[in-house]
């Protein structure tokens, strides 16, 4: 998933990923307090940061912007509990990945120009 295989940021990169869907199915038990929202907003930035190479950046773009829309708009649906603060969750952790990954790629067009 990382630019380079088997080095720190790529083992950083898939923990992050892991203990961030972890959490946000724990938490969704559990109401959020600030402490829980910043942990799930900063595991999405190292997500966006060193789990995503540039060449996976259209496929996770993709993917990325598809789980924020149907969980935005599925946690308005459900009623309220574990479904609906596991999309919230989800949110919390993938909006932040999403923003930056798209960054990156932003600015790796801008340098090839």
């Amino acid at each position: 998933m990382a630019a380079k295989k088997g080095g720190i940021g790529d083992v950083i990169g898939r923990w992050a990923f892991l203990i961030g869907v972890i959490l946000a199915i724990i938490f969704a038990f559990a109401t959020l307090n600030k402490g829980v929202i910043w942990a799930l907003v900063v595991i999405g930035i190292i997500i966006g940061l060193l789990n995503i190479a540039v060449h996976e950046a259209q496929t996770f773009m993709l993917a990325g912007a598809v789980l924020v829309i149907v969980a935005a708009l599925g946690g308005n649906v459900v009623p309220a509990g574990f479904l609906a603060n596991f999309l919230k969750n989800m949110l919390l952790l993938f909006v932040p990945a999403t923003i930056i990954v798209t960054l990156k790629t932003l600015w790796a067009l801008a340098k090839e120009k």
